[in-house]
């Protein structure tokens, strides 16, 4: 082992003077801003008006800023993070070890809480604000089902309502993240279901599907605005979500900081987006600054890689085409992905903060198969003692290889990776792993070419 154990703890904790009082807006950085929400109708850019009959005052306020770089932290939220925040930033001296890498390894750890994974940070200020305009519940989708899970303690900590539309084959594989959010008062729906006409239009045009994020965002919409007292919420993809996230990497920033740590490389699992753009935003500011530098890496899954092979252009954030228009890399909101266990990842399309830096070319995105993800989620897990969830495992799969390029040159850099959340609900997945039985799938020109036919034609 490095002698460097003595200077660097295993485990890096803020005090609770360090934790940050207010989230970082990246878009106050960016020289070429995310293109705006546009009304599917007009094509014109939507109104906070328009914006505030699906979700809540403030939010929509949040989402329509890309000018205030700091945003101040309501103190009952700061109040609900020192529960379970700071959470640590991990030096992963065992799995160096077994790599046999010069490179150093960090990994930010969000799953010290109950929900598991980073998702609660967004769903108790997207709860509070719910809370402060006097509604009676709120409606959301879920994947692999962790943003359910938090959104329902949110809820349950405020008194409110909360109905869950969860992936179909989330639903089916995670029984027991379903039992959590009903053990915190949630209603959870499997989708797409017979209780929406956007559900039932889509079962009947595709009978048997697994779903998908967009199926479940659709059904939630419809349910939040055919209820009075309502407003939908959703755990990644906007740009408010991806501000409540930069919590996690400032906290990150302040961890390295303390030891003058400058990373080299930081890498996060890209879904929708909101624990990547968390994740990187401050370092992301000092480059848009150009204050310092970073390689910034993106891992998606091969069976829906929207950055990889998606298309940049504005596309409806759901199957139904309830939401509104976000200029974005998709692979069509009519695609829908193979049920693979990466649930919380299977999204058509990514963040508009996200989707523009990519374009602007200040950050690069790979795309892995399951079967090699989850091989290196065994090999983690068995060195440095924490089961990872799917999602997190990209982000783990591809640190492995930037450790073992490394250890190939001879380099020295540091990677800083996300660890997004625990997988102790996704034992379907690792038994089917473990039994090699486990597939993987990469849809085919062909099948993109599908969801592709379903982008509007918008000139914007």
């Amino acid at each position: 082992m490095t002698t460097e154990t003595n200077k660097i703890p295993y485990k890096i904790y803020l005090e609770e003077h360090e934790m940050p009082k207010q989230w970082y807006n990246v878009r106050a950085d960016m020289k070429n801003k995310p293109a705006p929400l546009a009304n599917p109708g007009t094509g014109e850019p939507m109104t906070a008006e328009e914006l505030e009959a699906v979700f809540c005052k403030e939010l929509v306020k949040q989402e329509l800023d890309d000018t205030t770089p700091y945003i101040d932290i309501p103190q009952e939220i700061q109040d609900f993070y020192k529960m379970y925040r700071p959470s640590p930033l991990v030096r992963a001296y065992c799995l160096e070890e077994k790599l046999q890498t010069p490179a150093k390894i960090y990994y930010k750890f969000e799953g010290n809480n109950t929900s598991g994974s980073h998702k609660l940070n967004s769903a108790i200020a997207q709860a509070y604000y719910a809370k402060e305009q006097g509604l009676k519940g709120v409606t959301t989708e879920t994947g692999a089902g962790q943003w359910g899970t938090a959104l329902s303690m949110a809820c349950s900590y405020f008194g409110l309502d909360c109905n869950v539309y969860m992936v179909k084959v989330s639903y089916e594989q995670k029984p027991f993240r379903r039992e959590v959010m009903r053990t915190y008062g949630a209603k959870v729906t499997p989708s797409p279901s017979e209780t929406t006409a956007i559900g039932r239009k889509i079962l009947e045009e595709h009978p048997g599907t697994t779903g998908s994020l967009g199926c479940a965002i659709s059904e939630a919409v419809e349910a939040a605005t055919s209820q009075e007292g309502y407003r939908y919420v959703l755990g990644s993809v906007l740009s408010q979500v991806l501000l409540h996230q930069s919590v996690v990497g400032l906290e990150t920033k302040t961890a390295l900081d303390k030891y003058n740590i400058k990373p080299d490389i930081i890498i996060g699992c890209a879904g929708g987006g909101s624990n990547l753009g968390g994740l990187i935003s401050p370092f992301m500011g000092e480059k848009l600054r150009g204050e310092n530098d970073y390689q910034f890496i993106a891992v998606e899954p091969a069976s829906c890689p929207s950055l990889t092979r998606g298309k940049y252009a504005y596309d409806f954030c759901d199957t139904g085409k309830v939401c509104p228009l976000q200029k974005m890399y998709t692979l069509g909101s009519g695609f829908i992905p193979s049920p693979n266990h990466a649930g919380g990842l299977r999204y058509h399309g990514m963040s508009g903060i996200v989707s523009q830096l990519y374009a602007d070319g200040l950050m690069e995105a790979r795309a892995v198969e399951q079967t090699e993800v989850f091989a290196a989620a065994v090999e983690f897990a068995r060195v440095e003692g924490i089961l990872p969830a799917p999602e997190s495992s990209h982000a783990i799969k591809v640190a492995i290889d930037e450790a073992k390029k490394c250890k190939e040159t001879g380099e020295e850099k540091t990677i800083v990776f996300g660890l997004t959340g625990t997988g102790y609900f996704d034992m379907y997945a690792y038994e089917s792993f473990n039994n090699g039985t486990m597939t993987d799938y990469i849809p085919t020109d062909a099948d993109l070419a599908a969801g592709f036919a379903s982008l509007p034609k918008i000139e914007k």
